[in-house]
C-alpha cells in the first residue's frame, strides 16, 4: 500500500527537500506550507517529474489550520503513516531585547505548532496502530547558542516533548525520532527574524556581528545542505532499526561530541573559541 507522508513548512528548504524525497521514494506526500504563493517551485517540479505530492495550506499556529488540514487528509487517504514536523523560524537577539510577544511567538510556531500537529495525527496513527512522527530539531536542542536563547529553547522544549512522548506512544506503534541538523545551507537564514527592539546601538551589537560572521564562516565546509537533512530523514523513515536520534553535519556531530567530552565550563571555552572568536566548530 502506498504510505501516506505530512510535511510542514514545505514552501523552502528541508521542508522542500523532504517532501521532495519522499515523494520520489514512493510515498504519496502531503507537502503542507503557511503561504501558499510560496508553492510555485514545488509544483513546478512535481509536474515536471509527475511526483505523488499534492500541495495544501497549513499553519501550525491555528488549531483550526492543522486540524482541518489533517482532516482532509484522513478523509482522502484513511491514513497518515509519516508526519514530519518541520515548520519553524528563528528569532534572534539578546533576551534582553526580545519582547514577551515575540518570544511568545517563537513558542508558537516551534513548539505548540508541532504540538498541534502531533495532537491532530494521534487518533488516526493509534486506531491504524503505526506511524511515524519526525521531528525537525536542531544541535541548539542539545547546547545554548548566544543570541539564539529563544530559538534554543523552543528547540530544547521540542526534545522534551519527543522523549516523554515516545514511551507513552510505543504500545501504539507509533515511533517517535528527532533529527539535529547543524547549520544549513538554505533561506533559514535568509528568513530568520531579530528582535524589534535591536538597533546598531544595542550593547549587544558587537557581539551580534560576531555571531553572525562566525555562522557564516561555518556555512562553508562543515554546513550541511537541505538535500543532507532531507536524505537522513527518509533514511530515518525506512530504517528497520530506528534511532532515536540523528545528528546531521560536521559541526553538529563536532558540537556534540565536545558536549559530551568536556565539561560545562570547558565547553562554554570552546563554543566561545568557535563562535565568537571564529576558529570554526571544526579545527
Amino acid at each position: 500500500m502506498t504510505r501516506i507522508a505530512i510535511v510542514t513548512g514545505s514552501s523552502s528548504g528541508i521542508g522542500y527537500e523532504t517532501s521532495l524525497s519522499l515523494a520520489r521514494n514512493g510515498f504519496k506526500t502531503y507537502a503542507t506550507m503557511r503561504n501558499l504563493d510560496k508553492s510555485k517551485m514545488i509544483n513546478e517540479i512535481k509536474d515536471k517529474e509527475k511526483l505523488p505530492i499534492q500541495i495544501l495550506e497549513l499553519d501550525v499556529d491555528y488549531e483550526q489550520s492543522v486540524n482541518q488540514t489533517i482532516k482532509h487528509i484522513i478523509d482522502e487517504e484513511k491514513k497518515i503513516d509519516v508526519l514530519i514536523n518541520n515548520a519553524g523560524y528563528d528569532l534572534a537577539g539578546s533576551l534582553e531585547e526580545i519582547s514577551i510577544d515575540e518570544l511568545k511567538a517563537q513558542f508558537e510556531t516551534n513548539f505548540f505548532g508541532v504540538v498541534r500537529a502531533i495532537k491532530g495525527v494521534l487518533p488516526i496513527m493509534r486506531e491504524q496502530n503505526y506511524g511515524i512522527i519526525v521531528n525537525v530539531s536542531s544541535v541548539g536542542g542539545k547546547v545554548g547558542i548566544p543570541l539564539n536563547s529563544a530559538y534554543i529553547a523552543s528547540k530544547f522544549a521540542m526534545e522534551g516533548l519527543s522523549d516523554s512522548i515516545r514511551p507513552e506512544l510505543q504500545e501504539f506503534g507509533i515511533k517517535v525520532i528527532l533529527i539535529e541538523p547543524g547549520v544549513v545551507r538554505s533561506s533559514f537564514f535568509e528568513n530568520v527574524k531579530m528582535a524589534k527592539n535591536f538597533s546598531p546601538d544595542s550593547p549587544y551589537s558587537s557581539l551580534t556581528q560576531k555571531i553572525f560572521t562566525g555562522f557564516t564562516s561555518s556555512m562553508g565546509d562543515t554546513a550541511s545542505s537541505p538535500k543532507e537533512v532531507a536524505q537522513t530523514i527518509l533514511s530515518a523513515i525506512i530504517d528497520d532499526n530506528k534511532e532515536i536520534r540523528y545528528v546531521v553535519g560536521k559541526d553538529a556531530n563536532s558540537i556534540l561530541e565536545n558536549r559530551k567530552n568536556m565539561s560545562d565550563k570547558d565547553f562554554d571555552g570552546w563554543m566561545k573559541e568557535s563562535l565568537i572568536d571564529q576558529k570554526g566548530f571544526v579545527r
